[in-house]
């Protein structure tokens, strides 16, 4: 993935997600980009992209204010509750401070009541 800045981005694919990207690769022969705009190698504007998410979201969730970057922090959000250290998500969102990540990866509510408080098994 190519991101903010002009820098690459690696991020982890799940086989199911892999085949589909393969399929749809095989069906479209993209010659740039993976999923190209309107005319053959180009990319889609954030513009584009936001509408054809508002779109299809939309269908769902009727007065939603969901944006593409509620999914990136989103993502961030589920890899930190999952154990996943902070360094490896700053590496995958390409921040160059750990403190940008620190803000952007906000704990919730779940995340913090399974946190076990030591305390609480301390024998007297």
């Amino acid at each position: 993935m190519y991101g903010k800045g002009q820098k690459d981005r690696v991020l982890p694919v799940s086989e199911k997600l892999m085949k589909m990207i393969i399929k749809y690769y095989k069906l479209y022969r993209p010659s740039t980009y993976l999923i190209e705009g309107q005319f053959k190698g180009n990319s889609y504007s954030e513009t584009s992209l936001e509408k054809i998410f508002h779109k299809y979201l939309g269908k769902i969730y009727k007065n939603h204010n969901f944006t593409l970057h509620c999914l990136r922090h989103s993502y961030a959000t589920h890899l930190l509750e999952a154990g996943v250290s902070l360094r490896y998500i700053q590496e995958l969102l390409g921040h160059k401070s750990s403190k940008t990540t620190e803000i952007y990866t906000h704990v919730s509510m779940t995340g913090q009541q399974n946190i076990k408080n030591p305390a609480v098994d301390f024998d007297l």
